[in-house]
């Protein structure tokens, strides 16, 4: 059912925690399933995020899609970060169960959340950055597989 990078992830997770006076913070969920995603960004001067942690209520799959999420834009340009999709983290995990593939929506959100908080506190504008969705249920038929 998970594959071994899902289980990996989920039971030995990666950036857990969070970051004191972040540059970003994003929170997203998912009201149908309960899951809560929150991802703190820290931004250095030229754009690139030194680090990054989260913390996540809900299910195995949503752990894992978290962690991978913050491995896939640690050392990045916001650029970059931007670019990481729900189908770059499912490919990173080898794949989740059609009826997890949200989670992997809810860490792209959350990371467009933390970003859209750093433009926020600084005044500026992420080209191609959209207002994040504060919950992902009403959207799920936006999934790319």
């Amino acid at each position: 059912m998970y594959s071994e990078k899902v289980m990996d992830h989920f039971q030995n997770p990666r950036n857990m925690g969070e970051i004191e006076d972040a540059s970003g913070v994003g929170t997203v969920g998912n009201a149908k399933c309960g899951d809560i995603m929150r991802i703190f960004l820290d931004i250095d001067e030229d754009g690139i995020i030194r680090d990054v942690k989260f913390k996540t209520f809900g299910c195995g799959a949503a752990v894992a899609t978290s962690s991978m999420a913050t491995e896939l834009v640690k050392g990045k340009s916001i650029r970059e970060a931007l670019q990481v999709t729900n189908k770059a983290v499912m490919e990173a995990l080898d794949g989740l169960p059609p009826v997890k593939v949200h989670c992997s929506l809810l860490a792209e959100e959350a990371i467009h959340a933390a970003l859209w908080d750093y433009a926020e506190k600084n005044g500026i504008t992420i080209e191609g950055l959209e207002k994040p969705k504060s919950d992902i249920s009403e959207h799920e038929e936006e999934i790319v597989y």
